[in-house]
């Protein structure tokens, strides 16, 4: 297709996923009140919570617009989250057109896939945000209570759920370019102490000054990582097996091409066939 053509597709395309954003949104609003209780459930199990008289968990608003924004955020995530086959499917068909047969048998595997890591992922951070906050506030002087916005409390939920699940998506993409051919594991190995010590430098950057995060998304990490390069190993084996220049660049291979064949291309004096021909002479 020419080039504006392509630009035209995703056009649509994208038009078609804020249309699929935008209806999954109306069920974020619906169910706004539900989704916010279990947002807010790590939270208001912890005593530092209840720090307003009559108890009861407390969040503040420290500006009008605070409440509209915070359901907004909610509304765009669930929808996000609720229509994601749909809105998946969208970028699928712009790209599926470019993708050999085999790549698309792959992609209709790691798609789900990818699905199952990122909720797992993002699950993993819901379930160590109250002891990850029980910590933090464990700084706290004993003159001090914690009062935390909502605006506040719903970056850190979203943006902890979003990041672990997208880190857990990440070894799932080493396996992907390994298997499309980009990616060997030579290359894995040789880098396997950088990139170890990338996903404990990263964990630390994205999480919050506390080691409980840091070691529940960079220790998965790490082992999601291992078996990664565990299936690169064996799938650069296989390939090996099947073509013994799989792994020669473009001009090792050159260089064997250009290597002199053992047949003997001169010919024979005209009227002659060779040794293993049954007549000497033509008459």
């Amino acid at each position: 297709m020419p080039l504006m053509d392509h630009l035209r597709e995703l056009r649509n395309r994208l038009a078609k996923v804020l249309l699929i954003l935008c209806l999954g949104a109306v069920v974020g609003f619906v169910f706004y009140d539900r989704i916010w209780d279990f947002l807010t459930q790590p939270y208001c199990s912890l005593p530092a919570s209840q720090v307003v008289d009559g108890g009861g968990c407390s969040l503040i608003v420290t500006g009008p617009f605070d409440a509209f924004f915070v359901a907004f955020k909610v509304w765009i995530f669930v929808g996000a989250l609720v229509t994601a086959p749909l809105w998946l499917y969208q970028l699928w068909a712009f790209v599926a057109p470019a993708l050999h047969s085999g790549e698309k048998k792959y992609a209709y595997i790691f798609a789900p896939l990818a699905g199952i890591l990122f909720v797992a992922g993002a699950a993993l951070a819901y379930s160590i945000t109250a002891l990850a906050l029980q910590m933090l506030f464990g700084f706290l002087p004993d003159d001090a209570d914690p009062y935390l916005t909502i605006g506040e409390y719903l970056s850190y939920m979203l943006i902890m759920m979003s990041m672990f699940g997208l880190g857990f998506v990440m070894p799932l993409l080493v396996v992907l370019l390994n298997i499309v051919g980009i990616l060997t594991h030579e290359t894995i190995a040789k880098w396997r102490r950088v990139i170890i010590f990338s996903a404990f430098l990263i964990a630390a950057i994205i999480t919050p000054a506390e080691p409980i995060s840091m070691l529940a998304l960079a220790v998965p990490l790490v082992i999601l990582f291992e078996i990664a390069e565990v299936f690169c190993f064996f799938n650069d084996r296989r390939k090996k097996r099947r073509d013994p220049t799989s792994e020669l660049d473009d001009d090792q291979i050159s260089e064997l091409d250009d290597q002199p064949s053992e047949l003997d291309y001169t010919p024979a004096p005209l009227g002659e066939t060779d040794s293993d021909g049954g007549s000497g002479k033509r008459s």
